[in-house]
């Protein structure tokens, strides 16, 4: 069907931080569990994606579907407490598999398990941020899913499809690749609607658009259309063009550069930018005043250090936003601090190698991380 958009698709190859999210029903057979082979191509492409410099994060669903295979719970409805049951032994042999399929390609895999309190406070966001990035800059593939083994539905995303747009925008992805039991973004359920018509290219997520969004086409899986489509609206409004693709051939990012048939979100901006004006957007909670040296430090795209703050006012926590100001007192900007109130107080104008003494254990040596200042 023709794009909604004269502008070009995105190049899976082109991609610096990729985000590409499994569901369950490509990773799992209902009868005989985990697909191997499947696995091992998609790692080959994960391989090559690293090859060309890109990072990458799976996000990847399947555990509670691999989990009731091996305990033998059959296809229907489970409890709450058989699904975590299932959670807590499908991630075991998740985690494996995914390890033993990167491990020939010289790749080390991570488990990251979250739930949505995760990304909704602020200090667990921060955190969550910071391990990832640390992951990342030594080579590891996160490989990230619910914490189905602890999450109640108030915690819960409750698919992994607005839990990969979340975690594209915690890192900064800027592409989000779902590989999915359908091919992309169709005018109606192609299972249902002969006429149904698949776009190419999507700039914006109108309502006439949403209004197209069915419902779930797989037994196993839990995000229907609708869900794929909040999580393009929260990637592409973080900086992060999203594609949606049937994933079941064996490996599938090959397939998406070789022009299989896809449906692209483009991105409004990039990632570091949407960043930046969500950051600037947010009511401070305090104020921390610098020196010059912190001023000019700060110019320069460095971070800011407790050495160069001479007062910190207002009362927050960590990871909440606090106006940054000049020696003066004019507004230089904001920033998510790493600290609470109480923590900047006490650091301020001292170096980083003395925070350990100061606070009775080791935090980061940035009060403010570049990446996480608005000037």
């Amino acid at each position: 069907m023709a794009a909604l958009t004269s502008l070009s698709a995105p190049d899976i190859r082109t991609a610096k931080r990729l985000v590409v999210k499994i569901g369950s029903a490509l990773l799992v057979d209902r009868a005989t569990g985990l697909k191997g082979a499947w696995l091992t191509a998609l790692c080959a492409d994960v391989a090559d994606a690293k090859a060309r410099g890109a990072d990458v994060v799976l996000v990847s669903s399947g555990s509670i579907a691999l989990g009731r295979t091996v305990l033998g719970l059959g296809l229907g409805d489970l409890t709450l407490e058989q699904s975590q049951a299932a959670a807590a032994v499908g991630q075991i042999q998740l985690a494996r598999a995914y390890s033993e399929a990167l491990a020939p390609h010289g790749i080390i895999a991570g488990q990251v398990l979250v739930t949505l309190e995760d990304t909704e406070d602020r200090r667990r966001y921060l955190n969550s941020r910071a391990t990832m990035e640390t992951m990342l800059g030594l080579g590891v593939v996160p490989i990230v899913n619910e914490n189905d083994t602890v999450a109640t539905d108030e915690i819960r995303f409750g698919d992994n499809d607005r839990l990969a747009a979340q975690i594209a925008v915690t890192v900064g992805a800027d592409q989000l690749i779902l590989l999915s039991d359908v091919d992309g973004f169709y005018s109606a359920n192609p299972k249902e609607d002969a006429t149904a018509q698949r776009f190419d290219l999507v700039e914006t997520i109108t309502p006439a658009i949403e209004a197209m969004a069915g419902d779930p086409i797989s037994g196993l899986s839990k995000g229907g259309m609708k869900t794929k489509l909040m999580a393009a609206k929260t990637a592409v409004a973080g900086g992060c063009a999203m594609a949606i693709m049937e994933g079941s051939t064996l490996r599938p990012l090959t397939a998406l550069a070789q022009g299989a048939a896809r449906t692209w979100f483009l991105a409004k901006g990039d990632p570091q930018a949407a960043r930046k004006r969500w950051i600037g957007a947010m009511k401070p909670r305090g104020e921390v005043r610098l020196d010059a040296g912190a001023v000019g430090a700060m110019a320069q795209g460095k971070s800011l250090l407790p050495a160069g703050v001479t007062a910190v006012t207002g009362r927050f926590g960590r990871g909440e936003p606090v106006a940054i100001l000049a020696p003066n007192g004019d507004v230089l900007g904001k920033g998510l601090i790493r600290y609470t109130a109480d923590e900047a107080r006490a650091i301020a104008g001292h170096r980083s190698g003395d925070i350990e003494a100061i606070l009775g254990y080791a935090g980061r040596a940035a009060l403010i991380h570049r990446d996480d200042l608005v000037i």
